[in-house]
């Protein structure tokens, strides 16, 4: 039996997954840049029995989904949005890829932190914070690896799917922005996630 927050979950999913797909600026990179929020879906729906997780991290992933899915449609360099804000305040690129990897930091330690709480013997405290903030760093690096290879094995989708704009050093401030995003995470919402938590165990 599906519950009401599962049914609103996929129905947000999927109406910004249909919106996502009609008439992307190029389809090659759309794949790309949605494909990680398709596998989540997959993840979320065989795992929904046996390890359902908090609210807070439902909802934490399904905007990590929307945030792929508005940049899988634009590609990252070209979200309207974001656009206006480089006029504005006279950004030299459009920065909506930075939102995308603080996402990238933010949204998996909050899930490498449920994991570790609910299925290992630590308890919350500075070593789930430094393993945490490693595990959600490591992804980040492993995305940039992939991003590379993509780039390598597809020439003509490599610069939309990269998102770099001319700047040198794009995946070095990408990782460091999912280091913020990771560590900006636990020092905001872990007391929030640790009274969700609370349900499953008493490690919190």
């Amino acid at each position: 039996m599906i519950n009401k927050f599962s049914l609103i979950w996929l129905a947000l999913f999927a109406t910004v997954f249909t919106w996502s797909a009609w008439y992307p600026k190029d389809y090659p990179t759309w794949a790309l840049e949605v494909a990680p929020a398709v596998i989540a879906l997959l993840v979320l729906i065989y795992t929904r029995k046996t390890f359902p997780l908090t609210p807070l991290v439902y909802g934490l992933i399904l905007m990590h989904c929307i945030i792929l899915m508005i940049g899988g449609h634009y590609t990252y360099a070209e979200v309207p949005l974001f656009e206006y804000f480089k006029e504005v305040f006279g950004f030299e690129r459009n920065n909506y890829d930075k939102l995308g990897h603080l996402a990238q930091g933010f949204v998996p330690a909050m899930v490498a932190r449920e994991i570790l709480l609910r299925k290992s013997t630590l308890t919350n405290g500075k070593l789930v914070f430094l393993i945490v903030t490693s595990i959600a760093l490591a992804i980040s690096a492993i995305y940039e690896i992939i991003e590379w290879w993509v780039a390598l094995l597809s020439s003509e989708a490599a610069e939309a799917f990269l998102g770099t704009q001319g700047y040198v050093w794009d995946t070095q401030s990408d990782m460091l922005m999912a280091l913020i995003g990771a560590i900006v995470a636990q020092l905001t919402i872990a007391s929030m996630h640790n009274q969700q938590l609370k349900r499953f165990n008493g490690n919190q």
